[in-house]
């Protein structure tokens, strides 16, 4: 599928911003250099006739999103959570794409859910609202289950919405293939690699029975987190494309009148959407990737509710603390650590001088530390960051875009409850809290015991592991008379190795 006649698609894609009215609201909103103007007309106007004309009803660069199809969507989504980036109008634009688009008929939905589960939608419910929100992937009904009475959410997937995503998704790839040839040096950044992660999240989110078991398993990490709760999955209401939960009442979190005249403190819910994101990415490694203000919502009670869990990320434990000596390292503004940890890490290729480096991430850290608090911002560090690591030959790290993708879009939602926020602040207790549990004593006492565990199961395979090893390495015909001072060789490795770990807990606690 990925070929020439995606070149049709960029095209289409430039038109339907010009031909929508959204691309001088683009422009202006990134505040683009004149040449650069003159530069996207003169390519785009010839076909402006071929665009999309989309919704009239809806603000220009909504309208083009929402006509270009899901992935693009997404990208608006996102954009919608950052009005340091693209302007407060833009933002409040673009929020629209987050629960508000247009919906499906709600016989096309009824017919799905009968196909799902094989009962007429009737039989199931005594009551089935219209759309109640729609988003890019699918659309939500409330409703009441004939059975219990329950007041629930039934989520349906957009009738083919994957095909429609994989023609999006195509063209992505078209777009990086071409990047990469024309732009060489851009190979370093892996836009293949990136579009190939977007991709498998994304086809993630079209089968409800993964967004369940995500709803459940993130149930069971944050059960003891104080002023944040989930709705509950009613699994036999659930398939690969209908998928039910308990109705989760509340003010939505991105209108902050609702919230001014609920009694709420706003000030101190940016504070935790943030430091909850931070628990779940730090302590859980599986966070909530999409955390806008169309997916939270606040309880009377004052809680902030999370729902929608098509698109969750998940990072493993050493990933986890390297992240985590990164940001305590500029909070601490001990630049020579978070050097050390880009280069442990294998982030940086190891030819590169670590002191230079380190001097480079001071140039980005100190003048952010000089702001005022309204102004310090975890955008704007990745993007310092990241032009630090281009002049030092890092690659992009596929295994952290959700986590740094949703980092920016949190700090987007916390600040549209507090615009003072300051996000260093709020973050410190969190990430010292990890960094004590995670990095210290405690810890290395927890890896030499999963240790020792490993080699409890291994140690009688040992001796004939070492002797395979060092028998491929071997050369020549002197290979089998050495044998047996192998096997004696592997024994004394593990017993050594095991006798370390000893050693080192009875130092630890000593």
């Amino acid at each position: 599928m990925r070929g020439p006649h995606n070149i049709w698609r960029l095209i289409r894609t430039g038109a339907t911003f010009e031909r929508t009215g959204a691309m001088g609201v683009v422009l202006d909103a990134f505040d683009a250099p004149k040449v650069v103007r003159i530069a996207f007309r003169t390519l785009v106007w010839p076909f402006k006739w071929t665009g999309i004309e989309g919704d009239p009803s809806m603000p220009p660069a909504p309208r083009a999103l929402s006509a270009l199809g899901p992935a693009y969507i997404k990208f608006g989504q996102i954009l919608s959570t950052r009005p340091d980036v693209v302007g407060q109008d833009l933002a409040n634009q673009l929020r629209v794409l987050q629960d508000k688009l247009p919906p499906f008929g709600i016989e096309q939905a009824e017919r799905q859910i009968e196909a799902e589960l094989g009962v007429p939608v009737s039989e199931i419910f005594s009551e089935f609202s219209a759309p109640v929100a729609a988003a890019s992937i699918a659309q939500v009904h409330k409703a009441r289950r004939a059975d219990t009475g329950e007041t629930v959410a039934v989520k349906v997937l957009r009738p083919g919405i994957e095909r429609a995503f994989r023609t999006d998704i195509d063209a992505f790839y078209f777009a990086a293939d071409m990047i990469e040839t024309l732009a060489p040096a851009a190979r370093r950044l892996r836009p293949r690699d990136v579009i190939s992660h977007f991709e498998s999240v994304v086809m993630g989110e079209l089968d409800l029975r993964l967004e369940s078991a995500a709803a459940s398993e993130y149930a069971a990490n944050t059960a003891d987190d104080d002023g944040f709760e989930l709705p509950s999955v009613v699994w036999g209401l659930s398939g690969r494309r209908v998928m039910t939960m308990s109705w989760a009442e509340g003010a939505p979190l991105g209108d902050n009148a609702a919230l001014d005249a609920a009694g709420h403190d706003r000030e101190r819910l940016s504070e935790r959407v943030l430091q909850l994101f931070l628990n779940h990415a730090l302590r859980d490694g599986f966070f909530h990737a999409d955390m806008h203000q169309g997916n939270l919502k606040v309880a009377p009670n004052g809680n902030i509710i999370a729902y929608d869990f098509g698109i969750m990320g998940h990072i493993d434990e050493y990933t986890r603390r390297v992240y985590a000596e990164i940001l305590y390292g500029f909070i601490r503004r001990d630049y020579k650590r978070v050097a050390e940890v880009h280069f442990e890490a294998g982030y940086v290729p190891a030819d590169r001088d670590v002191d230079e480096f380190a001097r480079a991430l001071r140039a980005v850290g100190e003048p952010i530390f000089g702001m005022d608090a309204t102004r310090i911002s975890m955008a704007r560090l990745l993007s310092y960051l990241f032009e630090v690591t281009e002049r030092f030959g890092m690659q992009t790290r596929t295994e952290l875009i959700l986590l740094q993708r949703t980092m920016v879009v949190v700090e987007g939602v916390a600040r549209s409850l507090n615009p003072r926020m300051n996000i260093w602040n709020t973050a410190k207790p969190v990430v010292e809290d990890y960094i004590k549990t995670s990095i210290g004593p405690r810890a290395a006492l927890r890896d030499l015991v999963q240790t020792a565990q490993v080699l409890g199961r291994f140690g009688p395979r040992l001796p004939g592991l070492v002797e395979a090893a060092l028998i491929r390495q071997s050369e020549g015909d002197g290979a089998a008379k050495r044998s047996s001072w192998r096997v004696r060789l592997g024994w004394g490795g593990a017993g050594a190795a095991l006798g370390a770990a000893l050693m080192l807990v009875w130092h630890t606690f000593a």
